[in-house]
């Protein structure tokens, strides 16, 4: 590990820093823009309760089916190539959006926008993954990209919200493919292009397999919100576990796997993906639904409900920014911020409309300090739990189990909050079940104790090749 880094090569750091951050706000406040907006892209685009759930879902569905492949692609085919490729086609799509007439040409907008967004997560990690070294610099760094996934939920339905009082909803589609249009400019000129020394040929059996397997699930979760008993869950779900139990046969017979399976056997590995899952279980699914449980509820004003997600991120940015200062292992601090989170939504319990909305900020307050903490210490173990050549495939592994599990925590809290005797009794079961979740990965992560290996099944760490030709490893 080197101690000190020519000025040049720093610059290069910072600018890789900057435009992978950029990159994550964008896309996340992207990722959330239509919570703020929907009551009127609904009237706009006459979309009835499904339609409004697909406007909803379509973009997870699309992030989480893409994510673990486009992260092997950047590792063998280069992570500039495929962040660049994202950053273009965000804007691609998000004109799509901007000019859809109806609601089925808008979703398949937000599918594509769902797979661009996973471009961009998991190359901009994988990038960052390459770029510092293990040991306070990278802790600093992914602790920025951690932050700006609280700046980017936090931002998103109030800038969508913004735009929309001044020009319609879909001006923030207009903006966004502004921004992306710049973003890839700026990336092309300033990135260093990187991938793993030995290219892998594409594991086709595992994308054909696990793509369609994700897409099946999302889709019956999706499809299990307006009622479970449809004979299209039980369809959706049943191709889901056929597609994945053959991802998982193919990939355990794969020599060059799309996502190798003894990694599981590294605790690192298992706790960073396992706590990604809980936390989009647990926190994610919870906190995307929390604004409309408030606006029905409380029956405060869209603002004022945006405003709730806007402290809990807000204060999960704060904290990620100042995570690198822990002295504590990735699994401590996994351990402690599904803990607060767990405290965070007790603090929420007993909601009525009898409340003021400042009786929620101590527990937004203590759930988003979990948050930021799981967002910074998810980041670094991601990339530092699978060999050096595979930064972007463990980010995009990562990001898939955190999207899958978001997808079924909405799917969870929505069914909850509804099937009580009304909202705010069904809001404190939801709130109860998620609390239990996280409060027990808790102990799950403080027992899985971290050890380094050299690579799955004995394989050493591959050096990663730069675009000069220079074969470099930090």
């Amino acid at each position: 590990m080197r101690t000190t880094a020519p000025v040049g090569e720093r610059v290069r750091e910072g600018q890789t820093l900057a435009v992978v951050s950029a990159a994550t706000m964008l896309a996340l406040m992207n990722y959330n823009a239509t919570f703020s907006t929907l009551a009127a892209m609904a009237r706009d685009l006459n979309a009835r309760t499904a339609g409004q759930t697909w406007i909803l879902g379509a973009i997870s569905l699309g992030t989480a089916v893409l994510l673990l492949a486009v992260g092997g692609l950047a590792d063998d085919h280069g992570r500039k190539r495929v962040f660049v490729a994202g950053a273009g086609t965000l804007a691609a799509s998000s004109v799509v959006c901007a000019l859809a007439p109806t609601t089925a040409s808008f979703v398949a907008g937000r599918l594509l926008q769902g797979g661009a967004t996973a471009a961009l997560l998991a190359a901009g990690l994988g990038l960052i993954g390459h770029a510092f070294p293990p040991g306070p610099e990278r802790a600093r760094a992914t602790g920025v990209w951690g932050a700006m996934l609280g700046l980017g939920i936090a931002l998103g339905p109030e800038a969508s919200a913004g735009l929309a009082e001044l020009a319609g909803w879909r001006a923030w589609y207009v903006a966004a493919a502004v921004a992306s249009v710049g973003l890839a400019a700026t990336a092309g000129s300033v990135l260093r292009e990187s991938r793993a020394a030995e290219q892998r040929s594409v594991d086709l059996p595992g994308i054909l397999t696990l793509g369609p397997g994700v897409a099946a699930l999302l889709g019956a979760i999706t499809l299990g919100r307006g009622g479970w008993a449809r004979a299209g869950v039980f369809t959706l779900g049943a191709v889901a576990v056929i597609l994945l139990a053959a991802f998982v046969v193919a990939e355990s017979r794969s020599r060059e796997p799309l996502l190798d399976l003894r990694l599981l056997r590294r605790p690192d590995f298992a706790v960073a993906t396992g706590g990604a899952f809980v936390t989009g279980v647990a926190v994610i699914g919870l906190m995307s639904y929390l604004p409309t449980i408030v606006g029905r509820v409380l029956g405060a004003p869209p603002l004022l409900a945006g405003a709730v997600l806007t402290l809990w991120s807000g204060v999960a940015f704060a904290v990620s920014l100042q995570v690198r200062r822990l002295r504590a292992e990735g699994r401590h601090l996994i351990a402690a911020g599904l803990a607060l989170c767990a405290l965070g939504d007790l603090g929420l319990i007993g909601l009525s409309a009898g409340w003021g909305w400042w009786r929620l900020v101590p527990g937004l307050v203590v759930s988003g300090a979990g948050s930021g903490l799981l967002n910074a210490a998810l980041a670094r173990m991601a990339v530092e739990s699978v060999p050096p050549s595979r930064t972007a495939m463990g980010s995009g592994a990562n990001n898939t189990a955190r999207y899958i599990g978001a997808s079924i925590g909405v799917a969870v809290v929505v069914a909850l909050a509804t099937s009580g005797p009304n909202l705010a009794h069904g809001t404190d079961v939801a709130l109860a079940v998620c609390a239990a979740l996280a409060f027990a990965g808790a102990p799950v992560a403080l027992a899985a104790r971290g050890r380094r290996l050299p690579g799955p099944a004995g394989e050493a760490p591959r050096a990663c090749a730069s675009s000069e030709g220079a074969v470099q490893e930090r």
